[in-house]
């Protein structure tokens, strides 16, 4: 069906599979779990400067909620989804109902992430990346797109699709793209929506710790220093974070790098909602 100004709406993979045959040329994909904000349009315009067309997925994936998260509270917003997707000149959206990605019920087969789906965001919630990646495979196998563009904010997410492209030669160029940040520094999340005003304000510590890390490597401190610098900050912000993890990684979220290219990767709980965020930085320890 049309949701208009060109802009066609599928939920069945029969309707899929005809509107996908129609796009000639290169496609590129922007999976969502919906209630699509402006980090997400980015990714949208990022598609539509690279592909000739822009297909988007829109699926609230239940493999990757654990059983105390929010999964019948996550927002279901299709109508301004389809706003935002006709705004930055998608041309397909599929949203399947859950029955029509798993009609056979929860898979047994899942994709298992490695060791570093156990890590980070893997600790906190398992089986996590396997409900992602499970998810990935299965819609990229759906919509056989030439690119895939993933946000950075979910850096772990992005690192795992790229390694399980290239581990199992799946036909797709994984592309990062940026965080998308509020003026104050706040990156973009759908689940920034939950916050009440106390509660955003302390969401703050969580960038502010990665622009201290920051400033510590452009100061030519060494990774110890970083640390330290990251956490002084945390803990310096407005009470109210409760901080899940901070740590310095290469860019790969491999053990962290004395020096060169590294990753600082920061989640906190903030009343009831957990936040991420991370920051690319460049350490160069003076002697």
């Amino acid at each position: 069906m049309s949701a208009g100004s060109g802009l066609q709406l599928v939920h069945t993979r029969a309707d899929l599979a005809e509107a996908r045959a129609g796009l000639k040329g290169t496609v590129g994909v922007v999976m969502t779990m919906g209630a699509l904000h402006s980090g997400h349009e980015t990714l949208l315009r990022a598609a539509r400067e690279q592909a000739d067309h822009v297909l988007v997925t829109i699926f609230v994936n239940p493999l990757q909620f654990g059983p105390n998260e929010d999964f019948d509270r996550y927002p279901r917003t299709l109508e301004a989804d389809l706003e935002v997707c006709r705004r930055a000149g998608a041309d397909l959206v599929f949203a399947p109902s859950v029955a029509d990605m798993y009609p056979d019920g929860q898979p047994r087969v899942r994709l298992d992430p490695g060791p570093l789906g156990a890590e980070l965001e893997g600790s906190s919630r398992p089986g996590f990346f396997h409900g992602v990646l499970t998810v990935v495979l299965k819609l990229l196998q759906l919509t056989r797109p030439d690119l895939a563009f993933f946000g950075e904010k979910d850096y772990q997410q992005l690192t795992l699709v790229r390694r399980m492209a290239r581990d199992l030669d799946v036909p797709v160029e994984v592309v990062g793209v940026p965080t998308v940040r509020e003026p104050d520094g706040l990156a973009l999340s759908s689940r920034n929506r939950y916050l009440s005003e106390p509660e955003r304000a302390a969401a703050l510590s969580l960038s502010a710790a990665l622009r201290a890390g920051a400033r510590a490597a452009d100061d030519g401190l060494d990774a110890g220093a970083v640390l330290t610098a990251a956490h002084a900050a945390f803990g310096a912000g407005t009470p109210g974070a409760r901080l899940d993890y901070l740590v310095l990684t290469d860019p790969e979220l491999e053990p962290g790098p004395v020096s060169g290219p590294a990753r600082l990767v920061i989640a906190a709980w903030v009343g009831a909602t957990r936040l991420i965020d991370n920051a690319a930085i460049h350490l160069a320890p003076r002697p």
